[in-house]
């Protein structure tokens, strides 16, 4: 899969094993600057192997990963970031100890940076000097999703932001993420509740035991309930 468009992902027959045997294979996928492309499917399917050898976690076995027209395919994970591509990982991953202001600052020194991010999350001004420790679930992610806004990501790559949130920290975050996206900044959104992710995605990829069954557009899916079910079923 190719396309000319600057700061450009492009996945072409990517596979990535996992032990002995490849844990997804063969996606093809090109995430273009201002998209939000939703990753589907079960648990277990794959998604995370597949962000993972985006930002060089793992490395893929087969295929290729390009970014602007460079091959990323072997490079360190190091190297991907410096390129823009930024990880959002499960698990709210915070230096609990530093606090707000301090865990934006690991991402960007630039207090004209730091201050944008803010606009997006105004429950956190009050609390920059707090220890992040000291948050809630729904605040520790929006520190989380804060700092890689201020790392300036031409691509993101995000992993079920709503993992341990209730449910209305979570439809208060999808829609900065919809707003940052129309910044120009490609976005990879892998996410369990497949219906709200959809919801804020121009494209789709539904994958089920390691293989993609539907890539397309995402309000197709939202039209036609079937073709979800029957891309889930493999």
């Amino acid at each position: 899969m190719n396309s000319g468009a600057p700061d450009t992902l492009v996945l072409d027959d990517l596979t990535v094993s996992r032990g002995i045997g490849p844990v997804i294979s063969h996606v093809s996928l090109a995430v273009v600057p201002g998209s939000i492309t939703a990753v589907v499917g079960p648990n277990g399917a794959g998604k995370t192997s597949l962000l993972e050898s985006i930002s060089g976690v793992i490395q893929a076995r087969a295929g290729t990963a390009t970014f602007d027209g460079v091959d990323i395919t072997r490079l360190s994970r190091r190297r991907r970031a410096k390129l823009g591509i930024v990880h959002v990982e499960q698990g709210r991953a915070i230096f609990p100890s530093l606090t707000v202001r301090e865990n934006l600052q690991v991402a960007s020194r630039d207090r004209v940076t730091i201050d944008r991010t803010l606009e997006y999350f105004p429950e956190l001004e009050k609390r920059l000097d707090a220890p992040t420790a000291l948050l809630s679930g729904g605040e520790q992610q929006m520190v989380v999703l804060a700092r890689a806004f201020a790392a300036r990501p031409k691509v993101l790559l995000i992993d079920e932001m709503s993992l341990g949130l209730a449910p209305v920290v979570f439809l208060r975050l999808l829609p900065v993420v919809q707003e940052f996206a129309a910044t120009g900044v490609g976005v990879l959104l892998v996410e369990q509740f497949a219906q709200l992710a959809l919801e804020i995605s121009s494209d789709a990829l539904v994958i089920t035991s390691g293989h993609v069954t539907y890539s397309g557009a995402a309000a197709r899916l939202l039209d036609e309930p079937e073709t979800l079910r029957k891309a889930y079923l493999g």
